[in-house]
């Protein structure tokens, strides 16, 4: 396999939903997909996607390319583990939202259990600035999305208890997720520096858009 591997992904590493802390061996390969994720977006930044081979990825991680497509089959969708930390972080945080609680609050709870989505927000940030350009990370954005969107469902419907694919559940989902893309985009887009993070005005980002999707929407 090449460095010129394309997008799609589908299903590449999806949110587990999985409960409890992972075995040591899932812990290393989850932190080996990290570093291969923070490696790429560094590479991406400084040569753009088209010009970074998968061997250049592999060997800034400490890998070989035939280690680099047993985690990932295309270089774009090295990122991934970057994308879905913030959202399996807020499908688990989902599960402790009360009934009656502004879901804004939901995001307090995430702040709580997400010091590992603080350390990489700066290269987040980046990377979804890179999202509006580069069409290839664009749809490993979309994708994971798109794989969240019957997480949060299965959250609605187990508060509720109606099955998961009830109509009103995922519509609920659909807002959250929309509202969650939406929010990081907005801010990603609009931060001057590259290099910091406004951790307060990311939150109210994300708060003013929660407010916005379920406005007039009971809990």
């Amino acid at each position: 396999m090449s460095g010129g591997h394309t997008t799609p992904v589908g299903g590449a590493n999806p949110p587990e939903g999985r409960t409890g802390r992972p075995p040591l061996t899932e812990r290393r390969k989850a932190a080996t997909r990290l570093e291969i994720a923070r490696e790429a977006v560094r590479l991406f930044t400084a040569k753009g996607v088209a010009e970074t081979s998968a061997e250049e990825i592999a060997a800034a991680a400490g890998l070989s390319v035939r280690t680099l497509w047993r985690y990932f089959p295309t270089k774009e969708s090295c990122v991934w583990p970057l994308l879905t930390a913030g959202i399996d972080n807020m499908a688990r945080a989902l599960r402790t939202w009360r009934p009656g609680q502004d879901i804004s609050e939901v995001l307090d709870e995430m702040a709580r259990t997400g010091d590992d989505i603080v350390q990489d927000m700066p290269t987040l940030l980046v990377l979804v600035r890179m999202t509006r350009t580069e069409p290839g990370l664009r749809a490993v954005w979309l994708q994971a999305h798109d794989d969240a969107e019957p997480v949060f469902a299965d959250v609605f419907a187990e508060r509720a208890g109606v099955p998961g694919d009830d109509l009103d559940t995922r519509v609920r989902a659909a807002m959250i997720n929309g509202a969650l893309r939406a929010a990081f985009e907005h801010y990603a887009w609009r931060v001057a520096d590259a290099g910091s993070v406004d951790e307060d005005g990311l939150a109210e980002t994300m708060r003013a858009a929660l407010r916005a999707a379920t406005r007039g929407v009971s809990h």
